[in-house]
């Protein structure tokens, strides 16, 4: 691999980089601009724009904007001791392969900024000028892009370094909301005998929300819900807390709640997690081998339990909220064409917050979805809050940059490269709408596998090879 590649992902991975917490990335880059004498723009979302000059006999030729985002999702094993505010990330190699220990790598997209720095530092590469965007919190809703001031950028091509597959190119992309629902919570003192248990779900896979949503995944917060429905079917419980998943841009792998029983009902709990962990391990035995289904009593009991009307609605929301594929693109088989993916269940002081993501490809679609998390939401009392909008990026027929790539890809490797709309949220969408739709844009990157979950890892082999064709693209410009 390219070992100015490899030494610029190591200095990356060494600096706690999750979203929100991107200061000491956004200063580094500073650094190595200073450093190296280009000029730099750091703004107030601590998004860094830098510029490098033309190389010789290339000044005429129109800048070039690469793009890639500074933050990571911060996800780890249970058994995993990481704090992500503050540890650096431990690589570790697997033949051609490099992944964390029990934590994400962030390859998404530590791999792409550490191509676009290989660029600004090297010598002997000949480019047009350059103008290379680093975003940050672009997995928390694109914040940082949102924030970028258009006028200080010239280029008009843009390619953005946040794809996942070596030989696939990307020229459009999904977008949809965030929307978080909030059931307001009543409380009431536990009382006494009672008995504290918590039932967990855990070992799920998760993935990404958009790219991973097909492979029919198991979502920990859906799985949640059928267990405590068919519980309240059977006993009288109470709940005090429950909660699942970290970002709502991935399938959450883990949900946990803790409830309050009788103790007389002891065995109708562990009978119905016992049962659960079989009929979960059979429905989801290709998808989620792993999963776990578990309850364990607690010693301290707390002193507060949702009201038996607020348990209700939660519970049933819950177990109604949709998840999964909504509609597919007959056009382009095997594209998912509209999606929903519930991220984030979390119990708060005065709610409980169900944070969902929206994407499609087709406007209406998204509306649509909207639409009937609305409605839900109107039958369980809950307020909805729209988080974020990501606006989609549309095919472009008479794309100058497509075109060359697919002239380059063919002349390095003899075959046509791969022309894909993703199902994800890219932040050429935003670029799109920033620039007017006169941004040339397309998106690349190597083979980056499981991302947002602990087993993410990347090949260095495509690494390699991605920067080698990036070269050449610009070679040719």
């Amino acid at each position: 691999m390219n070992s100015e590649i490899w030494r610029y992902f190591q200095e990356i991975s060494e600096i706690p980089r999750g979203s929100g917490n991107e200061k000491g990335i956004s200063d580094y880059l500073v650094a190595f601009a200073a450093k190296n004498c280009l000029e730099f723009i750091q703004d107030e979302a601590l998004n860094v724009i830098i510029k490098k000059n033309a190389s010789q006999g290339y000044e005429s030729s129109p800048k070039v904007v690469l793009q890639a985002h500074m933050d990571m999702v911060c996800e780890k094993n249970a058994e995993k001791i990481h704090d992500f505010t503050t540890d650096p990330l431990t690589l570790r190699m697997v033949g051609d392969m490099v992944y964390a220990d029990g934590t994400t790598l962030g390859a998404d997209n530590g791999i792409g900024m550490a191509m676009a720095l290989a660029l600004l530092g090297a010598k002997e590469v000949s480019h047009p000028g350059l103008e290379v965007i680093f975003t940050t919190d672009e997995e928390r809703g694109m914040k940082g892009a949102e924030c970028i001031n258009q006028d200080n950028i010239e280029g008009r091509i843009l390619i953005n370094l946040d794809s996942d597959r070596s030989g696939k190119f990307y020229v459009s992309c999904a977008g949809g909301p965030a929307v978080r629902t909030s059931i307001p919570l009543l409380w009431e003192n536990t009382g006494k005998g009672r008995t504290a248990f918590s039932i967990k779900v855990r070992g799920l896979l998760g993935g990404h929300s958009g790219s991973d949503i097909e492979k029919g995944r198991a979502n920990s917060n859906k799985l949640m819900g059928r267990i405590l429905k068919c519980l309240e079917g059977r006993i009288e419980f109470g709940i005090a807390s429950l909660d699942g998943g970290v970002m709502y841009n991935a399938i959450p792998r883990e949900a946990e709640a803790l409830i309050l029983i009788r103790p007389e009902d002891r065995e109708t709990v562990m009978g119905c997690v016992y049962e659960f962990q079989k009929v979960f391990q059979n429905e989801f035995s290709e998808s989620d081998p792993g999963i776990e289904v578990s309850s364990e009593e607690q010693e301290a009991l707390p002193e507060k339990a949702f009201s038996p009307f607020a348990k209700s609605l939660v519970i049933n929301y819950l177990y109604l909220a949709e998840t999964g594929v909504n509609t597919m693109r007959m056009s382009m088989p095997g594209l998912v064409e509209s999606s929903v993916s519930l991220g984030v269940v979390k119990t708060m002081k005065d709610a409980v917050e169900f944070t969902a993501l929206i994407r499609s490809s087709v406007k209406s679609l998204h509306i649509e979805m909207l639409g009937r998390i609305r409605a839900l939401a109107e039958f369980s009392g809950a307020d909805v809050e729209i988080m974020s909008n990501c606006p989609l990026w549309e095919y472009r027929p008479d794309s100058e940059i497509r075109k060359l790539f697919q002239s380059v890809y063919k002349r390095m490797y003899g075959r046509d490269p791969e022309i894909l709309s993703v199902h994800v949220g890219l932040e050429c969408g935003i670029f799109d709408e920033k620039f007017n739709g006169q941004m040339d844009m397309i998106s690349l990157g190597p083979d980056v596998f499981e991302y947002h979950t602990p087993d993410e890892h990347f090949s260095l082999t495509s690494a390699e090879q991605t920067y080698g064709f990036l070269v050449n693209v610009l070679k040719e410009l």
